[in-house]
């Protein structure tokens, strides 16, 4: 195929060689990460944004650093503290921010734990209602979402200006942080206005809850991330990981514009049997791509196989004004979906998941938006499906295909956008992805 004789091969097994040490360097992050981002009990403590801004929440109303939309930053939180930021908004762009709390791993926590998120104008009116955003019984593991200031006909907090953001303590409970307070992240989005007498586009009426029939795939493995910040990317298909007691793991899924997703979490019985408490669970919960809590839905484990499933509505511009119940509205973006599997604490041994995962429905045009909603880290994940794929993805073939390239110019293609292909997959927790694509056409 390649041609060019012995030079020909001389030249792929240079190129080979090449390719080789970029694997080894996509693979050896992951691989690391492995080895060290686990704790004594085996379960990871979430990763925080590493570009994230450190502030620090004011005490009262009137003080606070700013928070300014696109930005991530990490504080901490202590029982019975309430903290202020400044939020700086136009009067065209609906905006959400986000707070997560990240309790270490195995942490004591009550049932009403949990952290209240508020945003006000400074004159002290209510932007939309204040969320509660609690544990609910169950093991401490990352929980977030956002509050949201909508720009509509009669809605409060339309003007331009600095806005109050508040981050609450709330839970009476025993358990919660010590004196040095639990980490949160906090992230303000601001998603574009529609163009001047652009049509807002309506919430679908009605769609199908029924789960569509599976592909026969075999799953791939991989290793989900410690929550939003480092999410394995994968899509529709099946995909084993292995959670540890009182662990979450985090994956995140392409969602565009009038498109369902379909999750379905299969538990198996450990791969080591030891004593086992009862009264434990898994969770599967849902978010989109502002942080904002959409679903979730939790199961006895006994230690034997259990399944967790459900739907969503299709993606939609409009869900945010005419879905009828909150999980439909907060199907109200393009982008990714974060999709978080916890395992409780009191399990006592490493349990193996599946993640069966559908992208279902064509996607749909999108609203007619007065900016680039990307760049507040909203909108479509662009073409990443085809970029995560592996050999004889359309990219590659698009690469090949080129008419009167040169063997020695086809095979630099080749070998490029296959490394690349293989550091996408190690990114998102696979370091044996080119073993098992089965490498590029290397010479022995």
């Amino acid at each position: 195929m390649w041609g060019g004789g012995a030079a020909g091969r001389g030249l792929l097994a240079a190129l080979c060689g090449v390719v080789a040490l970029g694997l080894l360097a996509a693979a050896g992050p992951v691989e690391a990460r492995a080895r060290t981002d686990g704790q004594e009990d085996g379960a990871a403590a979430y990763r925080t944004d590493p570009e994230a801004q450190p502030v620090r929440g004011g005490t009262s109303s009137d003080q606070g650093p700013p928070l300014v939309p696109g930005g991530t930053y990490t504080d901490r939180i202590g029982k019975g503290e309430k903290k202020f930021y400044r939020v700086r908004l136009d009067d065209v762009s609906d905006a959400y921010a986000s707070a997560v709390l990240a309790p270490p791993p195995r942490s004591e926590i009550d049932f009403s734990d949990g952290i209240r998120i508020s945003l006000q104008s400074r004159d002290g009116a209510h932007c939309g209602l204040s969320n509660d955003v609690t544990f609910s019984g169950g093991s401490a593991r990352p929980i977030g979402d956002y509050v949201s200031r909508l720009i509509g006909r009669g809605r409060a907090c339309q003007g331009t200006g600095d806005y109050v953001y508040a981050v609450e303590w709330i839970g009476p409970g025993p358990g919660g942080p010590g004196p040095e307070g639990w980490p949160i992240e906090l992230r303000v989005v601001a998603e574009p206005g529609l163009k001047p007498g652009a049509a807002v586009p309506p919430a679908p009426s009605t769609w199908s809850t029924q789960v569509p029939r599976r592909t026969p795939a075999r799953a791939e493995i991989v290793q989900g991330g410690t929550g939003f910040n480092d999410a394995a990317t994968v899509d529709s298909g099946a995909w084993h990981d292995e959670l540890s007691p009182g662990e979450s793991r985090f994956y995140r899924v392409p969602v565009t514009w009038g498109q369902q997703l379909f999750v379905d979490a299969e538990f198996a019985e450990p791969r080591e049997r030891r004593v086992f408490v009862p009264g434990g669970g898994m969770r599967v919960a849902l978010f989109n791509t502002a942080r904002g809590f959409v679903r979730s839905a939790e199961a006895k484990y006994t230690g034997k196989p259990t399944a967790i499933a459900f739907g969503t509505a299709p993606a939609a511009y409009g869900n945010r004004r005419e879905a009828a119940d909150a999980a439909a509205g907060a199907m109200r973006f393009s982008g990714w979906y974060y999709v978080r599997v916890s395992l409780d604490a009191t399990a006592q041994n490493p349990v193996p998941v599946t993640l069966h995962l559908t992208v279902a429905g064509d996607p749909q045009p999108g609203p007619d938006y007065d900016g680039d909603p990307q760049a507040s880290g909203l909108g479509a994940p662009g073409d990443g499906r085809a970029a995560d794929g592996a050999m004889g993805s359309p990219l590659l073939m698009r690469s090949l295909a080129v008419a009167g390239i040169g063997t020695g110019t086809a095979l630099l293609l080749f070998l490029a956008v296959w490394a690349a292909a293989a550091r996408r997959r190690a990114a998102r927790g696979d370091a044996s992805a080119g073993v098992r694509a089965g490498g590029p056409p290397c010479p022995p």
